[in-house]
């Protein structure tokens, strides 16, 4: 498919400009508004919408508290539903710890945990609801079926210690993709956050990592390169034999943050034939508007927490907390933000406005001239942090559509920015993976 470039899509908006000048006044305005609405729901409802990228909490998948309520977090079924969100892929985190065994034990114990709550929701609690996707035949028999869709990846290879055959257990539990690293070097690969000291462990990827990618290759997972360094991934593009991805990831010409990607390993991985999932994160997009933006926030909601008596913590503290000890915290916090978001209009927003959809379809765009539409995609980092105004829970997706449609893309190629490239790209892995345990 041919990708539009940025010249025919400013010809495609001065075309909606100019229809909406036609007849006069705001009435005409109003109208032609209301038809690219109705035009957007239409493509938002007919394309499979995927999100590569949902963090999780394993206390959220019991019987007494699950994603068929809304927890008043970014994601949850509620909250897809209203949105029209069809596909999460939801995230096997693990925190960067010791590189010794018994951080390895905690790090898989709690790799488990999780990989048996997705299965728990899927299986036991809601599966008239929501399925486990495998392939991407599974992704569209699913959605015939009119249920929502997991799909499960791994931030951070740290869960498979030294023992590599766990990635063939990673796979049979359902894991898809894999990061080598997270924040912190593990014993795969260099983390991104070697920048921030110039101090780094394997000058790239290890041994055993170079093995894991040989394994990842065999097994079906794709290869995630949203967190090792820029070293280690073009090491792994190199070595491997299938299309690689980053699951939330940014452009970083556009916002000078390590974990984004740069030009020349944005070129790597379209020469490779892997896809960037455009991540709505708003310190990766645009980290000077969102510090901006945020600093504004934080007078306010330190304003607001005095007058009502309560201690903010701030977030990297919080990230330091147990998921009990965080939940505990926001619950408290509730009232704080009440307050704080009847005020954030005129007090906040007026003068240091936040990074919004637009903003992350500029990222798009920009991805999308530079390498190709068709190695480009879409996720949100929910409930770890991602989230940007207009799109900050999954009941909103539908404003990304929106956006799309106003920028002029056409329904097939705002299908394959929500999910026909990822899941090429995974039909490629699996193929692949299926020749090689065949002795290929």
């Amino acid at each position: 498919m041919t990708t539009m470039t940025h010249r025919s899509r400013l010809t495609a908006l001065l075309a909606v400009v100019a229809l909406a000048s036609c007849g006069g006044g705001d009435a005409a305005d109003a109208s032609t508004e209301a038809q690219l609405v109705e035009r957007a729901r239409g493509i938002h409802e007919r394309v499979i919408t995927l999100d590569t990228h949902d963090d999780i909490s394993a206390a959220n998948f019991t019987a007494e508290r699950n994603y068929t309520m809304d927890l008043g977090n970014q994601v949850n079924l509620p909250k897809m539903e209203a949105g029209g969100l069809d596909v999460s892929w939801m995230v096997v985190y693990t925190g960067q710890g010791d590189l010794d065994q018994a951080g390895f034990d905690a790090a898989y114990a709690n790799a488990i945990e999780k990989f048996d709550a997705i299965h728990r929701l899927t299986e036991e609690i809601a599966p008239d609801r929501i399925g486990l996707a495998l392939t991407s035949d599974d992704v569209r028999r699913l959605n015939a079926e009119g249920k929502k869709i997991a799909m499960i990846g791994i931030e951070n290879g740290y869960p498979v210690g030294m023992d590599i055959s766990r990635v063939q257990e990673f796979a049979e539990r359902g894991g898809r993709y894999m990061s080598l690293a997270h924040n912190g070097h593990s014993q795969l690969s260099d983390s991104n956050t070697g920048e921030r000291d110039d101090v780094w462990l394997h000058g790239g990827l290890s041994d055993l990592g170079r093995e894991v990618i040989a394994e990842m290759n065999k097994w079906g997972i794709m290869i995630d390169l949203s967190h090792p360094s820029k070293e280690a991934n073009l090491e792994m593009i190199e070595l491997s034999r299938a299309p690689v991805i980053g699951s939330h990831s940014a452009a970083r010409s556009l916002g000078d943050v390590s974990r984004s990607m740069d030009d020349e390993l944005l070129m790597a991985l379209k020469e490779n034939g892997g896809v960037i999932q455009t991540v709505a994160f708003s310190s990766y997009l645009l980290p000077e508007k969102n510090a901006a933006h945020r600093d504004a926030l934080g007078a306010l909601e330190t304003s607001v927490a005095t007058e009502m008596g309560f201690e903010v913590v701030g977030r990297r503290e919080q990230f330091g907390m147990s998921e009990e000890e965080r939940a505990a915290y926001q619950e408290a916090f509730a009232p704080v933000a009440a307050a704080v978001e009847s005020r954030m209009e005129a007090e906040v927003n007026a003068f240091a406005p936040p990074v919004d959809v637009a903003d992350l379809v500029d990222n798009i765009d920009y991805m999308v001239n530079l390498i190709g539409l068709e190695h480009v995609g879409i996720s949100s980092d929910f409930d770890g942090g991602g989230g940007v105004s207009g799109w900050n829970d999954a009941a909103e997706t539908f404003n990304v559509t929106l956006e799309l449609v106003r920028r002029g893309y056409s329904e097939d190629e705002i299908g394959m920015l929500w999910s026909g490239n990822l899941l090429r790209v995974l039909d490629e892995v699996q193929a692949l993976a299926a020749e090689i345990q065949a002795g290929g």
